[in-house]
C-alpha cells in the first residue's frame, strides 16, 4: 500500500472512531432516557437498567456507523482540500480513481465491521434482550399473585388470595370478573395453581363455586367444581410461550427459511428472505456513502468559500440513494422472486460515484461546452 494511502486511511479512520462515539453516545442517551424510566417505574434496578442498555448497543451502532463512514469522509477530505494536500497530491499525476482507492478500502473495513454486527451481533443482542423482558415480565405479572390482599390486575377484575404456599399453590381464592357488566361473574376455590400451557397461562381452580348474575332478567346461577380452568393470558401475558422475532434469527435459518419456523413468528417467506439479503446489502451501503461523499467533493476546483455546495450534493445524493433502497425493501417484503433488487442501492450508488469521479477528471470538457453553447 502506497504511503498516501496509509496515510488517508489512517486520517479516515482515527475521524471515524470519533464520530462514531459522538454519535452513539447521543442516539443511546436518548434511547436510554425512555428506557431507564420504563425500567425503574417496573421497579428494576440499575443493573436490569445497565444489561438493556449494552444488549440496544449493537443496533445503535449498526445505524451508526454508515453516517460516520459519510461525515469522516466529508470533513478528511475537506481538511485535505483547505490545507492544500490533495492539490499536492494530484498534482503528481493521481487521477480521481488513484484517490478513490484509499476510501474504498475505508468503506470495504467498515462494511466489514457492520457485516459482523448484521450478522452475529445484532441478532444475538436482540434474542438475548427479548429473552430478559420476558422473564422480567414474568415477574412483574407474579405481582398480580400475593396474599393477603385484595388486586385489580385490570378495570372490572378483583382478585384475594388468602395465602400462597411455598410450593406456588393458592389457599382460599376469591376472583371478580365484573368486566361484563350485565354478567358479571365471581369465582371462589379452597386451591387454585397457576398453570402455563401452549395456548398461554391459565388459573386451574379446585374445590370450588362460580356465581354469576344476569342483571337483565334478575337472576343468580350458581355452578359448583371440582375444578375449573380461567384464561388470564390476557391478563398477564403470554411470557411462557414467546414467538421468535425476525430480528433475533440468524442469517441461516432466515437463508432457509424453514417453513415451521415461518408459522411460528407468523411472517411469511419473502420477509424471511427480504430480511437475510438485508443483512448482506446493508453493511455494503456504508462503502457507497464514504464514496458518494468522496466523489462528490472531488467536484470543482479550490475555493475560499469551501466546497459546502458540493457536500449539499453528496447529502442529496444519498437520500436519493437511501430512498431507493426503501423502496426495493417494500417490493422484495412482497415479492420474493425480487430479492436481487436489494442490491440495486448499492450497485447504483457505486455506478454514480463512477461517474462523478470522471466528470471530476474532465472540468476542462464541460467547461468547453459550455462556451460553445454561449
Amino acid at each position: 500500500m502506497a504511503r498516501f494511502d496509509r496515510y488517508l486511511i489512517s486520517q479516515l479512520m482515527v475521524l471515524f472512531g470519533f464520530f462514531s462515539l459522538v454519535l452513539v453516545m447521543v442516539y443511546w442517551v436518548n434511547k436510554a432516557v425512555g428506557l431507564f424510566d420504563q425500567l425503574i417505574a417496573d421497579g428494576q434496578s440499575v443493573t436490569v437498567f445497565l444489561e438493556f442498555s449494552a444488549l440496544t448497543l449493537p443496533r445503535v451502532v449498526q445505524i451508526v456507523l454508515p453516517i460516520s463512514a459519510f461525515i469522516a469522509t466529508v470533513y478528511t477530505i475537506n481538511r485535505l482540500s483547505r490545507e492544500s494536500e490533495l492539490v499536492v497530491v494530484q498534482a503528481t499525476g493521481f487521477s480521481s480513481f488513484r484517490l478513490a482507492r484509499p476510501v474504498l478500502a475505508f468503506g470495504l473495513t467498515v462494511a466489514i465491521f457492520l457485516s459482523l454486527l448484521s450478522h452475529i451481533l445484532v441478532p444475538a443482542a436482540a434474542r438475548q434482550l427479548a429473552e430478559r423482558e420476558a422473564e422480567i415480565a414474568r415477574n412483574i405479572s407474579a405481582r398480580f399473585f400475593s396474599d393477603g390482599s385484595f388486586l385489580h390486575p385490570t378495570d372490572g377484575l378483583t382478585l384475594y388470595i388468602r395465602e400462597i404456599e411455598p410450593s406456588g399453590e393458592m389457599v382460599d381464592l376469591f376472583l371478580s370478573d365484573q368486566r361484563n357488566a350485565a354478567r358479571p361473574t365471581t369465582y371462589t376455590a379452597r386451591r387454585a395453581l397457576l398453570l402455563r400451557s401452549e395456548e398461554g397461562p391459565r388459573l386451574l381452580m379446585y374445590d370450588g363455586m362460580a356465581q354469576t348474575l344476569d342483571r337483565d332478567a334478575n337472576k343468580l346461577a350458581t355452578t359448583s367444581f371440582t375444578d375449573f380452568t380461567y384464561d388470564i393470558s390476557a391478563l398477564i401475558g403470554d411470557f411462557g410461550n414467546r414467538k421468535p422475532a425476525i430480528g433475533e434469527l440468524t442469517t441461516g435459518q432466515l437463508l432457509r427459511a424453514d417453513p415451521q419456523l415461518i408459522a411460528q413468528t407468523g411472517s411469511s417467506p419473502a420477509l424471511f428472505k427480504a430480511a437475510a439479503h438485508g443483512r448482506i446489502a446493508e453493511p455494503f451501503l456504508a462503502m457507497v456513502t464514504a464514496l458518494v461523499g468522496f466523489s462528490c467533493l472531488l467536484l470543482g476546483g479550490f475555493s475560499r468559500f469551501g466546497i459546502w455546495r458540493q457536500i449539499v450534493f453528496a447529502v442529496v445524493l444519498l437520500v436519493v440513494i437511501k430512498a431507493l433502497d426503501n423502496a426495493v425493501v417494500d417490493i422484495t417484503r412482497k415479492e420474493s422472486s425480487l430479492v436481487a433488487l436489494m442490491y440495486l442501492p448499492i450497485v447504483v450508488g457505486l455506478a454514480v460515484s463512477a461517474v462523478i469521479l470522471w466528470i471530476s477528471e474532465h472540468p476542462a470538457l464541460f467547461r468547453r461546452r459550455r462556451q460553445e453553447a454561449s
